[in-house]
């Protein structure tokens, strides 16, 4: 048995809706992951509590133990749970905590004593070695700090919630969501992955999507609703940081972060999103993606009323949501929709809401949908949400690096922070409508800590979408990857999509890549759209594009005649 990890999680997790220290251990020989990233279709292998009749032996001990340390040590506030990890060979064993230094050394003893065979049965007589070595860790186990959990608790929390959670969208449907409460005249707190906000100015920049964000958020006095961008990484790492939500929003779930904190599969990561759906209060709103299979199952995992978002022409109402008292956002007759209460309101006209494009970026259409859905379960009047949507805009100022668009001379360029497969397929598509028959060139490269596959997959999108394919490094976010790997895998993702790739130029970095192309675009002659898929040089690219004249595009979709 080896010890993988001891980790305090402040805060809701997949293991448990509450702060747990989490053990992980593996028992026997070590086996690398292997298998289909979408899983086997469950979404409760990560949470569910594993039999004791099923543990491995050396796992005995350890429980043993744990609950005998914490039941000494003033600890045995909630039972200790068995869970199988998503590793082969590995197992979690959580159990709720009153002091987080002091549960976490009842961890480490746990093990310690486990793995040296000592055994937890009072009546045993230990050898003089054992009986000192429990005796060393009763002493450190009672001289640890006892901190209780770092989460906000609801009797606590003053000011309404809304958590934004999925694989994309996350950024953009936190944004829409705080428009449209701002222009309803709320103070609204907001954490993104650019930073924490109030009333849409950055007073804290960094990425906040994890707890310390929204402690921050909710701790604020000035702020009276809580908009909290909630990211995979501090569900994994930290738990949510709070005992519940109003109002939750799964936007989709597809490949991204893979292979990260044990995560392997998408229904895997689906149940770690899931976290942020499940503590929505019962009186609440669960908003899910009706489009996508995996956020769709969630409704059967949550105890709040339900209500759905979808692309789909004609769709209707769950029944389990109509029984619930459902609610359905999707488009008709051009228009953003709600049915709810058995009464159907136009909310916007596509054409009317920038973020779209007029209906061509699919993807904002969808997010839109979301917005909606979470600003009215908040209490946002249909003239309020109609209001905020029409008057949102895709910029640098309001929405950084998501769909920002300029002209150039003959060229649009589309600067963007797709880092993943679904992202810059979507992406792709909206730079094809925009050019309308004129190619498209597409300057890929994101974080070294992805897998193979989607390092490979997001360069085969580039070449099957785009006419030409330029690679540019990424450097700041290798994260343990040689930066000549990150090259070499989107090169041959390009190349298995049909592309030779002596053709594939590589640039230092993301202003680099930028100048080169727009200096060819004046050099022919000819209009293109240039789409940089843009994550470490954002401010010193936008400051290029000013230097160089160029335009932002204010309106809902860009005349063709700007493209041709």
């Amino acid at each position: 048995m080896r010890l993988v990890e001891i980790r305090v999680l402040d805060g809701p997790s997949v293991y448990r809706l509450e702060p747990v220290v989490k053990l992980e251990v593996a028992v026997g020989r070590a086996r690398a992951w292997s298998g289909s990233r979408l899983g086997d279709g469950r979404l409760t292998r990560l949470g569910s509590a594993v039999p004791a009749r099923q543990w491995p032996d050396d796992l005995v001990d350890l429980v043993a133990w744990a609950r005998r340390l914490r039941a000494e040590h003033e600890e045995d506030i909630g039972p200790v749970r068995v869970h199988r990890a998503a590793d082969a060979g590995r197992w979690i064993v959580a159990y709720p905590f009153r002091g987080a230094e002091r549960a976490a050394a009842v961890a480490e003893a746990s093990f310690d004593l486990a793995s040296r065979s000592v055994s937890p049965a009072r009546r045993v007589r230990l050898t003089n070695t054992q009986a000192r070595r429990l005796a060393g860790w009763a002493e450190r186990i009672a001289a640890a700090p006892a901190t209780p959990p770092a989460w906000t608790r609801d009797e606590d929390r003053r000011v309404p919630v809304i958590s934004i959670t999925g694989t994309n969208g996350k950024s953009t449907v936190t944004r829409l969501v705080t428009h449209v409460l701002r222009l309803a005249g709320r103070r609204v707190g907001t954490t993104t992955s650019d930073g924490i906000l109030v009333d849409e100015q950055l007073v804290e920049p960094g990425d906040w999507t994890g707890p310390g964000g929204a402690a921050a958020v909710l701790r604020r006095p000035d702020v009276d609703v809580a908009v909290l961008e909630t990211a995979r990484g501090g569900l994994v790492q930290r738990g949510l940081g709070y005992e519940s939500n109003d109002v939750s929003v799964l936007t989709n779930v597809s490949s991204d972060h893979l292979d990260l904190g044990g995560i392997h599969t998408l229904t895997e990561l689906a149940e770690v999103k899931a976290t942020v759906c499940r503590v929505t209060r019962p009186d609440g709103w669960v908003v899910l993606n009706a489009d996508d299979a995996l956020a769709s199952a969630v409704a059967r995992r949550v105890r709040a009323h339900v209500a759905w978002f979808t692309l789909a022409a004609g769709a209707g109402v769950p029944a389990r949501a109509r029984r619930a008292g459902g609610r359905l956002y999707a488009v008709e007759d051009g228009h953003l929709v709600e049915h709810a209460d058995g009464v159907t309101r136009r909310l916007a006209a596509l054409a009317d809401v920038p973020v779209t494009l007029a209906g061509l970026a699919r993807h904002n259409v969808a997010n839109a949908l979301a917005a909606a859905a979470g600003a009215r379960a908040l209490g946002a009047t249909p003239e309020q949400v109609a209001a905020g949507l029409r008057d949102f805009r895709p910029s640098p100022d309001l929405s950084p690096g998501r769909l920002n668009l300029f002209t150039v001379g003959l060229a649009t360029v589309v600067v963007d922070f797709a880092h993943n497969e679904a992202g810059t397929e979507a992406i792709l598509h909206v730079a094809r409508g925009l050019a309308a028959g004129a190619p498209v060139t597409a300057i890929i490269g994101t974080a070294g800590d992805r897998p193979d596959d989607t390092l490979s997959g997001i360069g085969r999108l580039a070449g099957r979408l785009a006419d030409r394919v330029v690679v540019k490094e990424t450097r700041r976010y290798l994260r343990g990857r040689g930066a000549e790997d990150v090259v070499r895998l989107l090169r041959e993702g390009v190349a298995a999509a049909g592309v030779e790739p002596g053709s594939v130029p590589v640039r230092e970095g993301e202003v680099a890549a930028l100048e080169a192309e727009l200096a060819d675009e004046d050099a022919s002659g000819h209009p293109r759209v240039i789409v940089l898929f843009c994550h470490q040089e954002r401010s010193e690219v936008f400051e290029l594009l000013d230097r160089l004249g160029a335009t932002l595009l204010p309106d809902p979709a860009p005349p063709r005649a700007e493209i041709r």
